[in-house]
């Protein structure tokens, strides 16, 4: 089977960059790098989608799971004129150690928050919440993260999954998957099925970037009558 996903996202980043405002050179900058590196940044079309996200939402306080070496952290504090804090999370050290260097060059350090650890063991100590969620870490993990993310998310805030297509294919049946990556593969259906089927939120998937789900979390109302339990 052959499947042009990956083609087709190409030419379509190459069109966004030719006709989008550019980041900061700093930014720009650090995306080269990374992808000189081979480090996992957000795709452009993603950039653009979490811009006007950024715009017109004007989160105080973003919560971030999979800092990488920093770009996405950096970008949502460059684009949101209202972020107060920002808490990313990640636990793989040379990229924390990269992502530390660059929150200090880019004069961050006060705005963002890098929490050395594993999400799923962080997120049940968090406190408060958020306005804004950038899930973009494990994806195996996502369904297993749901929970806290919906408890840390406020109402009215938005719940944002990258890479929820896996270079397509999550379009693909269980059998047409290589076997080292039918676990990512069933979790990630799992997940967006709960997403697309949940009473807490009101969820779009768009193809953007390589696919990301929007989700909005509902004023959920308890229905249960005084003295029922």
């Amino acid at each position: 089977m052959n499947f042009s996903y990956g083609d087709e996202e190409s030419r379509f980043e190459i069109f966004l960059s030719s006709i989008e405002s550019n980041k900061t050179d700093e930014l720009m900058q650090l995306e080269r790098e990374a992808i000189e590196d081979d480090v996992p940044i957000i795709r452009r079309a993603t950039q653009s989608l979490l811009r006007v996200i950024l715009a017109a939402h004007r989160p105080g306080r973003i919560l971030e799971i999979g800092a990488a070496v920093g770009f996405s952290a950096l970008f949502m504090a460059e684009y949101d004129d209202d972020l107060k804090e920002l808490i990313t999370i990640e636990n793989y050290p040379p990229r924390i150690e990269a992502a530390k260097e660059n929150f200090k060059k880019f004069k961050k350090e006060d705005l963002i928050t890098l929490i050395e650890r594993d999400a799923a063991e962080v997120l049940s100590e968090l406190t408060g919440t958020f306005d804004l969620i950038f899930l973009d870490g494990p994806k195996a993990q996502y369904i297993n993260f749901l929970p806290e993310l919906t408890r840390l998310l406020e109402t009215g805030g938005i719940l944002v999954s990258d890479n929820v297509l896996k270079e397509g294919d999550i379009l693909m049946p269980h059998y047409a998957i290589k076997k080292r990556d039918r676990t990512i593969h069933k979790r990630m259906r799992e997940y967006l099925y709960e997403l697309t089927h949940s009473e807490c939120f009101v969820t779009t998937i768009l193809s953007a970037g390589d696919g990301t789900a929007i989700s909005v979390k509902k004023d959920v109302k308890d229905d249960t009558p005084d003295g029922e339990m």
